[in-house]
């Protein structure tokens, strides 16, 4: 009995595009941007994370600074807002199944882009510390794990731990798997940096101008994620990405 040849088809990823490596590459390099820029031309802080403003806050309080130590308490609060906010309307724009909450928490990040490159030099730095802070809670709290890794996208310090224990475990254990979270670690931190470098670069050609290239690789990521969600990802908007 001739038995017919069976042609195996290729499994469709098993990740979300919200979920690809390439996705929070892209977005990790637009995070160090972001740091570059308040730095450069937007009151020498990062708005990236929010220890930096914990310590601030605490030492300017030792010293009896109040005034200056509870101004630290605005990016802070900014930073908590973001987080409510995409952790209260993920759901319900889950529940509409047009659109993925990632896809249109980037589509608020450009917008948020754009205001802040029409705001005037002279507009007061606290803005852009406030929206680049929200927005950074925002896209921390959504874009969790990348191809079931654990990943952020706004600072450095989860990276470098990660790529720290992934190579002990590669060493130890002769875990190849590992070599490879490892080195994924290590482009994150080495683009974060190249996106740091950009900005400064820019700033000094362009000054709160320069704010307007990171809409580059952002309508990038836009755009692939919105053509998922209209099309191949069409039937799985109902599905959470992992991490969450």
């Amino acid at each position: 009995m001739i038995h017919p040849i069976r042609v195996k088809k290729r499994a469709d990823s098993p990740f979300l595009e919200c979920e690809k490596w390439w996705v929070f590459a892209v977005l990790m390099a637009v995070g160090g941007f972001y740091g570059g820029f308040t730095y450069s031309v937007r009151g020498g802080v990062f708005a990236n994370a929010q220890t930096s403003n914990f310590i601030l806050l605490s030492m300017h309080g030792a010293k009896g600074e109040w005034l200056i130590a509870l101004s630290y308490l605005v990016p802070i609060f900014s930073y908590l807002a973001g987080t409510i906010f995409s952790d209260a309307i993920a759901t319900p724009i889950r529940r509409l199944r047009i659109v993925r909450w990632d896809t249109v928490m980037i589509f608020i990040e450009m917008l948020t882009v754009i205001l802040l490159g029409v705001l005037p030099e002279q507009a007061p730095v606290q803005i852009s510390q406030i929206l680049i802070t929200f927005v950074c809670a925002m896209r921390y709290h959504t874009f969790r794990q990348a191809q079931k890794i654990p990943m952020a996208t706004t600072f450095c310090t989860n990276h470098l731990r990660q790529t720290g224990a992934a190579l002990s475990a590669w060493v130890r254990h002769k875990d190849r798997a590992k070599r490879t979270v490892a080195f994924r670690h290590i482009a994150m931190l080495l683009l974060f940096a190249l996106g740091v470098y950009l900005a400064a670069v820019l700033c000094q050609l362009f000054l709160g101008r320069a704010i307007f290239f990171a809409l580059i690789p952002l309508s990038v990521v836009f755009a692939r994620l919105l053509w998922a969600d209209l099309t191949k990802e069409r039937n799985q908007l109902d599905q959470i990405p992992s991490g969450h």
